[in-house]
């Protein structure tokens, strides 16, 4: 059985609609009264958008029931399918912890409020019927004021135990008015210790050149190989990897056809770029990790021994895995100790 690692996964959208379908249910009936049925509810909250910041509007929904009572309740059934229908030994999960605390309270008590945020989700995250190496991304966001963002990368540096990176997040396109802001919040972040990714040039309008150094991975990344491939050979000096979350793409309008990814993933192999699959927002899009993989195969995107590199990528990449090398070389090792070389199967027999 393969293990995968997840890199890139929202908490406000790994949410699978008949979960939170469910919920709305028990809780909050109020909302499924626009709704006449639970398939009428899955298409709308799945269907693709037409630009990303109507995507990203999705996000408040969820964002809106997730909050410190709740929380347990939608991780464990997060991490319950994670292990179960993808086979995950490695999660990390992303989101702003701000957007969790009650929206009536003062911005200062919000912000004091987001450490017993960060404390529920490492907690529940632990699930031990399922034993998956998980550890969390607090997100900046684009549409919060400094003063938050900044508590953000303090309290991430605050909570080692449970938090290994920060990110940038809410729409790549709303950065340039206060990218100087962006830039020292990371330098402070690096500062400190901690590890970055951000979501950069995940559309056409998400340059952002001055970030790119601060950044260990790169969230999306995609419009580098398919615009700016001049820019390539220094992500690879760098050792950055790109977070690639194909159906995300199709969600948001940013392409048409998954079969545009083919010129992503040639010219970052050909540059020495290392890719890690991913979802973003499994829940959203009503898909898992292997789905990805498989759908990448299927078009002819990717072979398998490229799908293979991707897997060990996401590994390697990984902020807080805790080995030197993925589930399966450990698995080999055992394999290797039971049975005998000369009778260990290597070539597929004859049909």
């Amino acid at each position: 059985m393969a293990l995968h690692a997840e890199l890139h996964r929202h908490l406000g959208g790994s949410v699978v609609p008949r979960v939170l379908w469910r919920y709305f249910e028990r809780h909050r009936s109020d909302l499924t009264t626009q709704f006449p049925d639970y398939g009428a509810f899955e298409d709308f909250y799945t269907r693709p958008r037409k630009t990303l910041a109507e995507y990203l509007e999705l996000h408040s929904l969820v964002e809106s029931v997730q909050t410190q009572e709740m929380l347990p309740y939608f991780i464990y059934r997060l991490i319950r399918g994670a292990y179960i229908f993808e086979n995950l030994a490695y999660l990390e999960l992303r989101y702003t912890p701000y957007l969790r605390t009650p929206e009536h309270l003062p911005m200062g008590e919000r912000i004091d409020r987001m450490a017993d945020i960060v404390q529920t989700v490492g907690q529940a995250s632990q699930v031990v019927d399922c034993p998956i190496v998980t550890s969390q991304i607090l997100c900046m966001h684009v549409k919060l004021p400094y003063e938050v963002n900044r508590a953000i990368v303090e309290l991430a540096a605050q909570s080692r135990d449970y938090v290994c990176a920060i990110d940038l997040a809410g729409g790549d396109d709303l950065y340039g008015d206060r990218l100087h802001e962006w830039i020292e919040l990371y330098e402070l972040a690096r500062s400190l210790g901690l590890k970055t990714t951000g979501h950069v040039y995940e559309t056409p309008m998400g340059q952002c050149p001055d970030l790119l150094p601060l950044l260990m991975r790169i969230g999306h990344g995609i419009q580098i190989p398919l615009q700016y491939p001049e820019l390539l050979p220094d992500l690879a000096r760098r050792g950055q990897c790109l977070e690639v979350c194909p159906t995300t793409y199709l969600k948001t309008g940013t392409m048409s056809d998954l079969r545009e990814l083919k010129t992503v993933f040639d010219r970052c192999f050909e540059a020495g770029v290392e890719i890690a699959i991913c979802t973003d927002n499994a829940g959203l899009h009503n898909v898992r990790l292997p789905f990805e993989y498989e759908t990448l195969l299927t078009l002819d995107v990717i072979d398998f021994e490229q799908l293979e590199a991707c897997q060990e990528a996401a590994f390697r990449h990984a902020f807080a895995w805790p080995h030197s090398a993925r589930p399966a070389a450990v698995l080999g090792s055992l394999f290797d100790r039971k049975i005998p070389r000369d009778r260990a199967i290597s070539e597929p027999l004859p049909v």
